[in-house]
């Protein structure tokens, strides 16, 4: 009986002993569980955003400028080139002018320095034309407040009431733009003429 218990307990005393060998215990867990989601932080996801919006608007702003100072500098480089091209229309203009001041120094022939003075207005004209300018016209016209300014009026029964009579300073225009306003003198009805005439439109 007891040659029988010792022969019983050898196998379990064999796998004991190769547990102690390895330094390690049979594993009896299960599979590990899956490891589990982080909750949302939602000041990080909103400080996330915030750093998205900054930076997006940065970016426009950036954007933005840039436009600005290019459209600046197309403006002015735009300006500076419709100087320059009015400036070269209007030299060959003063070089006459220089050169019919020398003539009518040199002669005593007034009608010749008038017709020498009347080309070269005529050569001012034509080179404002070309550039898109011209001159508005006045006399015997109607008076218009957008184009015209009246600087006298004076009283006659020979125009209407609103002609223009005179010009005292031409205006002139480039396009639908007014450069400037012409200044000129307009027609009213003389006193007498006016109240007779007024009387006859009430009765």
């Amino acid at each position: 009986m007891q040659g029988d218990s010792n022969s019983s307990d050898g196998p379990r005393d064999e796998e004991a002993s190769v547990a102690d060998s390895s330094g390690r215990e049979p594993d009896t867990t299960d599979a590990e569980d899956p490891p589990t989601p982080r909750a949302a932080d939602p000041l990080a996801d909103a400080q996330a955003d915030a750093a998205r919006m900054k930076d997006a608007w940065m970016r426009s702003a950036a954007d933005f400028d840039n436009f600005r100072k290019r459209t600046r500098k197309e403006i002015e480089d735009a300006r500076r080139t419709g100087r320059e091209d009015l400036l070269r229309a209007v030299l060959p203009v003063f070089d006459n002018l220089e050169r019919a001041i020398q003539s009518a120094l040199r002669t005593k022939d007034v009608k010749a320095v008038a017709d020498g003075l009347a080309m070269v207005q005529r050569q001012f004209t034509e080179a404002l034309g070309r550039e898109g300018i011209a001159r508005i016209p006045t006399v015997g016209l109607p008076f218009d407040p957008s184009v015209h300014e009246a600087i006298q009026q004076v009283e006659t029964s020979d125009h209407a009431p609103g002609t223009v009579l005179a010009e005292v300073q031409p205006g002139y225009t480039q396009g639908e733009r007014l450069m400037r306003a012409a200044m000129v003198v307009v027609a009213k009805p003389k006193g007498g003429d006016g109240a007779s005439g007024a009387g006859e439109a009430t009765s």
